[in-house]
C-alpha cells in the first residue's frame, strides 16, 4: 500500500480543519504497523483512508498498483470486501446472532455457500480457541470473546490487509496480550496489519511505529520509509 502526497481537510463552517497534512508512506506486503498519537492527531483519519472508508483531500492511495480511491463506488466496496479485514474496538457483533452466525456474515456476503460458511466460520473460531462457544451468543461471552469472535469475522474473507483501531481498548491485561499474539501470529502468516492504539505496549509488538500529532508526523528514527510535505 502506498500513500501519495495524500491531505485531509474538513470544513467546518467557514474554516479549514487539517486532519492530515501531506504525507507520502509506503508499507510493504507483510508489514506492521502502529499509529500512536493524542486523540485528534490523525490516526482515525488516517486508517479510514487506508481502509477505502474516506477519500483524501488531495493525493492518491495506490493498494496492488490501482488507486483506490479513482475506483467506481461498487468497485471499491469490492477492493473492501476481498482485501481489507477490520478490527474495532466495540467489536461491532450483532447481539441477536452466535458466534458461528456472526463469523458466517463476511461469507455470506460473498455469496459462499452455507456448507462453506459453515465450516470455514467453524475452523476460524477453532483458530481462536472458540471451538467451545460456538452457538453462543456476544453476551453470553466475555468481552475477551467477543473480541476474538471479531477476529475470526475480520479473516473470513481471507484479507491481505488488517486495519485494527484500537483492537486492545476495552481488554484487561491478560487478554490485550492474547490478541496482540493473535495480531502478531497473523502478521506472520504474510498479512499486513496497521494497528492504532493509545497503547504503547501493544504498539510494540509492531515492526514499526507512526507517531501522529496535530495531523503531522513526529520525526523518528525508525519511521524512514514516511517523509511529509
Amino acid at each position: 500500500m502506498h500513500l501519495e502526497s495524500v491531505s485531509k481537510i474538513y470544513k467546518k463552517k467557514e474554516s479549514e480543519v487539517i486532519a492530515l497534512h501531506t504525507t507520502t508512506l509506503d508499507i510493504p506486503r507483510g508489514d506492521f504497523v502502529a499509529i500512536i498519537g493524542p486523540s485528534g492527531s490523525g490516526k482515525t483519519t488516517l486508517l479510514s483512508m487506508l481502509g477505502a472508508m474516506s477519500a483524501p483531500s488531495k493525493g492518491k492511495i495506490w493498494l496492488d498498483g490501482e488507486s483506490i480511491y479513482d475506483l467506481p463506488i461498487e468497485q471499491r466496496a469490492q477492493l473492501r470486501q476481498e482485501k481489507i479485514g477490520f478490527v474495532f474496538q466495540t467489536f461491532n457483533l450483532i447481539p441477536y446472532l452466535t458466534a458461528i452466525e456472526n463469523v458466517q456474515i463476511p461469507l455470506a456476503l460473498a455469496k459462499a455457500s452455507v456448507e462453506r460458511q459453515k465450516q470455514c466460520a467453524e475452523e476460524l473460531l477453532d483458530k481462536v480457541g472458540l471451538s467451545d462457544r460456538m452457538n453462543h451468543k456476544p453476551d453470553e461471552l466475555s468481552v475477551g470473546q467477543q473480541q476474538r469472535v471479531a477476529l475470526a469475522r475480520m479473516l473470513a474473507n481471507d484479507p491481505a490487509i488488517i486495519l485494527a483501531d484500537e483492537p486492545t481498548g476495552n481488554l484487561d491485561p491478560d487478554t490485550k496480550d492474547q490478541v496482540m499474539s493473535y495480531l502478531e501470529e497473523f502478521n506472520q502468516e504474510g498479512r499486513t496489519i496497521i494497528m492504532v492504539t493509545h497503547d504503547l505496549s501493544a504498539a510494540k509488538c509492531a515492526k514499526r511505529i507512526l507517531k501522529l500529532s496535530e495531523g503531522g508526523v513526529c520525526p523518528d528514527e525508525s519511521n524512514h520509509i514516511l517523509k511529509t510535505a
